[in-house]
């Protein structure tokens, strides 16, 4: 048995019963995440204060600045529990700060009353109807390949139908999305964009207007023909993410039990 195959026999036998804190500490690297994420901040504040960038600005240096600790930490995420624990690694990172958007979008909207417009969260170039329709494709696809590679639990399976749903729900929105647009470039509009449209669950969406009786008892379910769209895709993620965290730490606890 070689060293490293050694060290990280000795690991797997002593972090089974947290996994995710496992496989999310940073470990080695805690000082130059500590580090990152206060230069990265200290430099978007000073980029808006001194240039007087949009907060998005901020947001995106703060990214920037953390992204080469991040992919060292998954380079030896790779090392030390194989390809299949690394891309768990880097979805429920990746997640993780989509859900501090979404959380965002929530908060200027509900408790700092911005109008829907404007709750645009932290990285407001990112929402854009391609970006939605790219990056929940890509979520799916991972979540697929996880599966795929081994992550088979009930909440695996789980996380898998709510990440179908809301891929095909932005797949509509996004196709909805370019049909407006045709349609406003027809009529000689070229300086309206079409974001913000509703999909297929909530306020104005295609279930509240459906007229299939047979689909009627969908829309007696709270929110479900009535909620807005900060609210329902708040909710999407808020699963999704959940769904994520139950099923990664029981894949892991028992791939490392058993090591």
């Amino acid at each position: 048995m070689t060293m490293q195959a050694t060290i990280t026999q000795s690991i797997l036998q002593h972090d089974w019963h947290f996994p995710l804190w496992q496989l999310l500490n940073p470990r080695q690297y805690t000082r130059w995440v500590l580090l990152s994420l206060l230069g990265g901040t200290l430099l978007g504040w000073g980029i808006a204060l001194w240039f007087g960038a949009p907060l998005w600005m901020s947001t995106f240096v703060v990214l920037l600045v953390l992204m080469p600790v991040g992919v060292q930490k998954w380079r030896d995420d790779r090392v030390r529990y194989g390809g299949l624990v690394m891309l768990l690694s880097i979805v429920l990172t990746t997640q993780g700060v989509h859900t501090i958007e979404h959380f965002a979008q929530w908060t200027q909207y509900h408790i700092l009353y911005l109008t829907m417009r404007q709750s645009n969260g932290l990285l407001s170039p990112a929402n854009a109807e391609w970006v939605h329709f790219v990056w929940n494709w890509i979520v799916l696809l991972v979540i697929a390949a996880l599966v795929i590679g081994g992550m088979r639990n009930g909440w695996a399976w789980l996380l898998l139908a709510i990440a179908i749903a809301h891929t095909f729900e932005h797949t509509y929105l996004f196709v909805r999305y370019l049909a407006v647009l045709r349609e406003l470039r027809e009529l000689g509009i070229e300086d309206v964009t079409a974001q913000g449209l509703a999909g297929i669950v909530g306020r104005d969406g295609w279930l509240a207007r459906c007229s299939i009786t047979q689909l009627a008892f969908l829309r007696r379910i709270p929110g479900l023909a009535t909620a807005n769209r900060i609210d329902v895709h708040f909710w999407y993620n808020a699963f999704e993410m959940s769904f994520l965290l139950i099923a990664g730490h029981v894949f892991l606890r028992d791939r490392w039990r058993m090591a």
